[in-house]
């Protein structure tokens, strides 16, 4: 599988079979110019995650491309005029030759007097890749290449490793960093304190990478 950091979020997906870009938001960048994309996912509706900017250039760029949402983010997107696959935990969708189960259901708390939201997490081809969204879900099924969330209003370090323990993944790549100064020293953490089965790779930005 090789995999794309766009920064924060965005990665793309190139699975052998599909062309899958995820959580294309406000603070990610490059993205725009992709052409042939079977999907784009969105986790939920916050415009780190959902920018509405650009997100409609985008699919006007792929015309092929199935958008799927959380419940959440649903609504907006249809007030935008664009056509969308709303989807829950447990559903199981095919996309390019992909299979996709989605996991989790709310967005982690940030304060309890924040109202929560819908926050759908991505299983990709059994667990090849994992994008939780902004969770810590740990799915049932084992996970190869998980996408860690590195910094954000709703984390601290010590869980986000706890998440990386508790998941085991082949391979972790952080994502969610941009709200972060200086993200490597989180990543030299993540390295220091994952499971010894477990590689952390650091993308370099816009390059797809093989993991």
């Amino acid at each position: 599988m090789h995999i794309t950091h766009f920064g924060h979020a965005c990665v793309l997906l190139e699975t052998g079979s599909a062309r899958l870009l995820l959580d294309p938001g406000s603070f990610s960048t490059d993205f725009e110019d992709l052409r042939d994309l079977d999907a784009v996912l969105i986790t939920h509706q916050h415009p780190d995650h959902l920018d509405f900017d650009r997100l409609p250039g985008l699919l006007a760029a792929n015309p092929d491309a199935r958008l799927v949402v959380d419940p959440g983010s649903a609504p907006a997107v249809a007030e935008k005029g664009l056509t969308a696959t709303t989807a829950r935990p447990g559903d199981a969708l095919e996309l390019g030759g992909s299979s996709i189960d989605i996991v989790g259901g709310q967005h982690a708390v940030i304060h309890p007097d924040i109202p929560n939201i819908d926050n759908i997490g991505y299983l990709v081809d059994d667990g090849a890749f994992y994008h939780p969204g902004d969770a810590f879900h740990v799915p049932e099924q084992r996970v190869d290449v998980l996408g860690l969330p590195t910094g954000a209003p709703w984390l601290k370090l010590s869980e986000a490793v706890d998440f990386l323990r508790a998941v085991a993944p082949r391979a972790a790549v952080p994502i969610h960093e941009a709200v972060l100064a200086m993200p490597a020293m989180h990543y030299r953490r993540f390295e220091e304190l994952s499971p010894s089965e477990t590689t952390v790779d650091v993308l370099p930005r816009a390059s797809a990478t093989e993991v």
